[in-house]
């Protein structure tokens, strides 16, 4: 097993070493012309219906605005996604995000702004060998602010800093799954919560960012090579009610496997390492629509996090692709942590329609499956990563 993670990542290497990427296809929109006028704006919203495993049957509105500064066609699109659902969980989120590049790419702002309210969710414990006996049911409302400023410092190469505040209140434990023995056990969450978040909680963390992004479409990639170094550091100077740092890697690489660009090979090196008193929600987690799909969104969680995933890309007919994908990754209390079990591995196959030509934007539909019985149906707009 300590010999698994050099092996994924090297096969993840041409991601991290930000080379020069693959030389582009006649058909590249990247590789086309500059156009010395403005394009119009793309402002399309439409109604979303979904299912997945941590919301059940959701339901709501989408907006999703694609645009350009200025007339060089040579700068990236922006694009923002305002999204707004209920579910049958009686799970509520409104959230925007958002991807600016100013003129000339000379800035790149990322961010997010989420409201959960009353978001029910499933909690197993902490570390690689949580059970489904240790499912509790947790639900709180939380605040999300994210929001990262970079200044290109070179081509594709930007620098700056990034904030990330949540503000989490109103936690409650609503149920102890087990319940088919005379004397239920305490829940392990409720131990944690009551210790941690016995009053509304604030994190605060402030930190640098380092972004190679190279990709020629940030919305639906066909080449290109994608880093992230990042860090939060978590403390009483920023108003944040725990210390802890958190360190950020995300390494991705992309392959047009043909000049017309109908078959991507996309790959992904992600981790996610803390160090100080962590608390549950900020803890890193598996599974979800991005990360390992087939796995209920947390259902392993811990302090460390390491995991690589790949997909095939393949333009089927019309506005239809065809996705298969595969991970494999872990969760531990420490580095070294992560090699002494059995890893979490996943697969899955799923189809994308082109919601937007233009500009390759997708709606996606995932079906993904993970050991133990775990599967999962996912809707989500754009690519996982």
């Amino acid at each position: 097993m300590r010999f698994l993670y050099p092996l994924l990542l090297a096969l993840a290497l041409p991601a991290l070493t930000c080379a020069q990427t693959s030389p582009p296809g006649p058909d590249d929109p990247a590789t086309a012309a500059p156009v010395a006028r403005k394009t119009k704006p793309s402002f399309i919203p439409f109604p979303i219906v979904f299912s997945q495993p941590e919301t059940g049957l959701g339901y709501g509105l989408a907006v999703l605005p694609v645009w350009r500064f200025g007339t060089d066609s040579t700068v990236r699109k922006s694009n923002a996604r305002l999204l707004a659902w209920r579910t049958t969980k009686n799970q509520s989120l409104v959230q925007l995000t958002h991807n600016v590049f100013t003129p000339g790419e000379r800035f790149l702002l990322t961010g997010e702004a989420s409201n959960y309210y009353k978001f029910p969710i499933n909690y197993y414990g902490f570390g690689p060998g949580t059970s489904l006996d240790d499912k509790s049911i947790i639900q709180y409302k939380v605040l999300i602010f994210n929001e990262r400023v970079l200044r290109q410092v070179h081509r594709n190469l930007f620098v700056g800093l990034q904030y990330r505040g949540t503000y989490l209140r109103d936690v409650q434990v609503l149920k102890n799954i087990d319940q088919d023995t005379p004397q239920q056990r305490p829940s392990l969450l409720l131990a944690r919560t009551a210790r941690e978040y016995a009053e509304d909680t604030f994190i605060s963390g402030l930190g640098p960012s380092l972004l190679y992004d190279g990709r020629d479409n940030i919305l639906s990639t066909f080449r290109g090579n994608y880093l992230e170094l990042s860090s939060f550091f978590n403390g009483g100077v920023l108003g944040s009610d725990f210390r802890f740092s958190r360190f950020l890697l995300d390494a991705r690489h992309f392959h047009a496997l043909d000049q017309a660009g109908k078959t991507i090979l996309a790959a992904q090196l992600v981790g996610q390492f803390h160090v100080g008193t962590v608390p549950f929600r900020e803890l890193a987690n598996l599974g979800g629509d991005k990360v390992l799909r087939g796995y209920y969104e947390g259902r392993y969680r811990d302090r460390q996090l390491l995991a690589v995933q790949a997909e095939l890309r393949r333009k089927l007919i019309g506005r239809f692709n065809g996705v298969v994908f595969g991970g494999l990754g872990q969760v531990g209390n420490t580095v070294a942590e992560l090699g002494k079990n059995s890893l979490k591995a996943s697969g899955g196959a799923g189809i994308r329609f082109q919601f937007n030509r233009a500009d390759r934007l997708n709606i996606r539909f995932d079906y993904g499956v993970g050991r133990g019985g775990s599967s999962g149906i996912y809707f989500s707009i754009g690519e996982s990563f």
